[in-house]
């Protein structure tokens, strides 16, 4: 029988964000550190029918459920020291490349949910409409294709960096995948806008972050394909003043020992990076 795999499930974000209060902060412990944890800092798995551990994005497959924090090295450590095993307290199969496998699924996931927020006008495309909604503080989330040409994204994190709402940005997509999942083309900026709809991709992401970097590391050292920085195309200190950072997901602090991918980048890290 082949393997059932929940990477390819489709996120409901409205249904899954709307919890009980004791759903929302109940605590599980974290089979690998044994440290007892919020749910939203941890990845549910379960065996599959043939015994594989399978994540479980969504945390409505059935069997005992087995936890373990949302970044790569905590999977990879589970997997390396049998932790699924002793949980599960019978011998599994645990695949090496769990975590790509993790990073991947949520990636779908994202690029789903991105369709449906499009689709229930949740999600504004463009550069005037994502200028429009930034400037009225109703963007949640800045999503600018990881390879679009710097110039628009600069404008857009200008506005930003003003908003009395700021937003936090996301670069882990294409601008080919961003018109794949949201049926159009060409998409280079886009925003999700505040409101119950953003619940479930926020989520997502805050996970996703445990697993890879959010944002492009040439954003961050203004480095563009032609070879010129940002910074030096950022004229008569049209940059200037980063604003505060967006809300650390998982509280973890910068300058923690936490991995630099764990590390989620605000705008003020984009923005300050243009100054110099």
């Amino acid at each position: 029988m082949e393997r059932a795999d929940p990477l390819t499930a489709v996120p409901d974000p409205v249904r899954e964000v709307h919890k009980t209060h004791a759903e929302a902060t109940r605590a599980r412990r974290d089979i690998v550190s044994g440290e007892v944890m919020d749910e939203a800092r941890l990845l549910r798995f379960v065996l599959g029918p043939d015994g594989a551990v399978l994540p479980d994005f969504a945390r409505k497959l059935p069997g005992r459920g087995m936890w373990v924090e949302a970044r790569r090295e905590a999977v990879n450590t589970a997997v390396k020291r049998g932790a699924f095993s002793r949980a599960a307290k019978t011998k599994v199969a645990a695949d090496a490349d769990l975590a790509d496998r993790v990073e991947q699924g949520l990636m779908r996931r994202l690029s789903h949910t991105l369709g449906l927020a499009r689709r229930s006008g949740d999600l504004t495309l463009g550069f005037e409409k994502a200028a429009s909604a930034l400037e009225g503080g109703k963007a949640a989330w800045m999503i600018e294709a990881a390879d679009g040409a710097p110039d628009g994204r600069r404008k857009l994190l200008n506005i930003a960096r003003r908003s009395a709402k700021p937003p936090r940005l996301f670069g882990v997509f294409t601008a080919q995948e961003l018109s794949l999942a949201l049926g159009v083309e060409p998409v280079v900026h886009c925003v999700f806008l505040a409101g119950r709809g953003v619940e479930g991709w926020t989520h997502d992401v805050e996970r996703l972050s445990g697993f890879r970097p959010l944002l492009p590391e040439s954003w961050r050292e203004g480095r563009v394909e032609d070879g010129h920085s940002e910074a030096g195309r950022a004229e008569n200190g049209q940059v200037k003043d980063g604003m505060s950072d967006p809300p650390v997901p998982f509280g973890i602090e910068r300058g923690s020992e936490a991995p630099a991918h764990r590390k989620v980048v605000g705008l003020s890290d984009v923005v300050g990076s243009q100054e110099k």
